[in-house]
This record gives C-alpha cells, structure tokens and sequence, in this order.
C-alpha cells in the first residue's frame, strides 16, 4: 500500500500496483456481465426484430422493452446520483449503449436517461422528476437550435414570468423521442440568460406532433408551446453550463452507440461475404472485397479507440470535452461510411426492405447529425484547443 496526503492533511491509503490491477480487473468483469445481461435482455426481444414491429409512420419506442430494462433491469437509472437509485456511470453508459446499438434497440435510454436525465441531475433542483426517470418514466430535452445544434444564444423557446410563474412561448425542434415523453425538459431563454423549465406534455398550451423520420427506431417530435406554465429548474442564466456539460456525456453515449452499430454492421458484412458465392468461391475471397472489409474493420476499432479514451476522460470536464467531440466527430463519420459498405456488399438484398442492413443505414445516417454533424464537433474541437 501506498500512503499520500489529502487536502485536509490526513493520511490516505493507496492500492499498490497488483491491487490496482485486480479493482480494475473486477471492475472490467462488472462490465462484462452488464454487457451480457443487457445482450441477453436484446436477444430475448428478438433482436433487431424489435424494430420491425414498430410502425413504419409511427416511430418510437418499444414500451415492453423498456420496461424490461429500464424498470427491472434498472438501466433508466444508469448513470445517475445514488439519492435516487442511480448505478454506474460513463464507463456503464457506453457499456450499455454500445449493446443497445448492436440490436438498434427501440428504447429511450438516451433520450430519457442521458439527455434529460443528466440536466436534471445537474440542476439540483428536481428530485422528484428524476427519481421518476429513474423508474422508468420516460423525460425528453427540449434545447436545439432549428439547424439541430445547441447553442444558447439561438434557444427557439423563450420564457416570460407572470405573477411569479414560468410561461414558455416558441416551437422546440428535434425532440428526441418528445411524442412518448411524459415530461419535457426545456431550456428557454429569460432576461438573465439560458434556464431549464421542467413542463407536462399534456398540459395546456403545449402541443407535441410526431415527425417522419429515416430511422425508425427513434422518433423525433416538434413541440410548441403557446403559453404554457412550467416548473423552473435553474436561474440565472445557468442553464447554459448544465446543457452543455449533459451533452458532452451524451456525445459519448451516442459515439458508443454507433460503435455498436458499425460493429453489427461489420459482423453483418463478413457473415455474408463468407456464405455468398460467385464463379465457384466465396465472395470474401476477392482483394476487391477483402480490402474493403479491412476498411471496415479499421473505422470500427477506430472508433473503439475514441470511446474508450472518451469514458477516461470522466474525471475532467475540460477534458472530456475534447474527448467527446473527437468521439462525435469520428463515430458518426465511421459508421455512416461501415453501413453504406454493409448495404453495398450485400448486393441487390441489402436494398430490400427484408433485409437487416438498410435499418443500420437509416440509424448511421439519423445519429450522424443527432448531436450535431462531424464538422461541428470539429469546430467545437478547435475552439476547446484554442486553435
């Protein structure tokens, strides 16, 4: 053991280096079994299967899925505080999602968990709606500009105080699965800046309409609200921070997801290629072929090497910042160019609607600029760096 100093000068005991390795051996052993549980969770629903059985005009999620893992298995409760049965944190949320892309899985663990989930967490203010979250009821953020990025000072809701309530006044694009949401988070920009409103769906004044979507795994909604009251989370301008610190997180989650999906893709690809053949021999054995699956692979465990930098940088905000646009600017790029190879080598049925791959494609292409695109998180990059 190792003895350091803390700030308050008292004595405080360090694992050696064989210690360490066996927590972190554990801890890895702990991830692996959520990892496995939630696999099993996704296989016992059918797999992608599960995203057949939405329908194609109505988008969504599936409730009996979310149930199973949101409320028994416990993931609505990944990542947050302990006050309200919160588990796990940015290495379990990255575990958990990179399996839910693996299987597209129609559920709102990053809607409802992540995104609103961490604003609410990092209010400070809203006990009661995130210890609902956190058992199971679905919450959507209301924050993007209309060009589909968060930035505070093109927040489309505004808000003005009447007789000491919040009423909320402008349309919220982009609503991450806002039609089956039974809570709205909102920023809304005041006098004093960027605050979070927390607002019933279903009250007057707020209307929600379903949007068409490419990815029919994850629905998206416009909500308008038209004097509509709602519950102040943050004051003075402070909201700014708390969305931005949320997304950094949930730029990390979406990244691991779309690890998954590129991973799927790519096990997809090479299933095929080995079974399907032409002139005699497997297709798998053409260079043509060979070389472009080798691409693959190496965009794949690229982006297995942004993630797992990204989950290293939970301790620092600054730096998980960086990390986590350099996890957005290139999963996203990866599994979009993954999917379009997946549908292209799989020939005249990868274009079916039978087939599995054209459902990769829809998500690659929706997460490509869920968060913001590519270049924006470059351009964040380079204003983190100073460059």
């Amino acid at each position: 053991m190792t003895t350091v100093t803390d700030r308050a000068g008292g004595a405080t005991e360090m694992p050696g280096a064989s210690e360490a390795t066996a927590a972190s051996e554990a801890s890895a052993a702990e991830l692996e079994d959520l990892r496995e549980t939630v696999r099993s969770v996704c296989a016992d629903a059918g797999g992608i299967a599960a995203v057949r059985r939405l329908d194609e005009q109505c988008p969504g999620i599936d409730a009996g899925l979310w149930d199973t893992l949101g409320r028994q298995v416990g993931l609505a409760a990944l990542g947050l505080p302990e006050s309200v049965g919160g588990i796990g944190g940015l290495a379990e949320i990255a575990v958990v999602c990179e399996e839910l892309g693996r299987t597209l899985a129609p559920v709102p663990l990053l809607s409802s968990t992540v995104l609103a989930g961490q604003v609410l967490a990092d209010c400070g203010t809203a006990a009661k709606p995130l210890a609902e979250l956190a058992n199971g009821r679905v919450h959507a953020l209301a924050v993007v500009a209309p060009d589909g990025v968060w930035r505070p000072e093109a927040v489309p809701v505004g808000v003005t105080w009447r007789g000491g309530d919040a009423v909320l006044d402008g349309t919220a694009p982009f609503v991450l699965d806002g039609a089956d949401a039974e809570a709205l988070v909102v920023a809304a920009a005041g006098p004093d800046g960027v605050d979070l409103f927390l607002a019933d769906p279903r009250e007057p004044g707020v209307t929600v309409r379903r949007v068409p979507t490419l990815d029919l795994s994850r629905g998206q909604a416009v909500v308008t609200f038209s004097g509509a009251r709602a519950r102040a989370l943050t004051a003075g301008g402070e909201g700014t921070e708390v969305v931005t610190r949320a997304l950094d997180t949930a730029s990390v989650a979406l990244a691991a997801e779309q690890l998954g999906g590129a991973q799927a893709a790519l096990d997809l690809t090479v299933a095929h290629v080995r079974e399907r053949t032409q002139f005699g021999r497997a297709i798998g054995s053409f260079q043509a072929v060979k070389h472009t699956c080798a691409d693959m692979l190496l965009q794949v465990e690229s982006a297995r090497s942004a993630v797992v930098r990204a989950v290293r940088a939970a301790g620092s905000p600054q730096t998980l910042a960086e990390a986590a646009a350099v996890a957005q600017s290139w999963c996203g790029e990866a599994f979009t160019s993954v999917a379009a190879e997946c549908v292209q080598l799989h020939g005249g049925m990868g274009f079916t609607w039978e087939h599995d791959a054209h459902l990769y494609f829809r998500r690659a292409q929706s997460d490509a600029v869920l968060l913001g695109g590519a270049a924006h998180h470059r351009e964040r990059l380079a204003g983190l760096l100073g460059w």
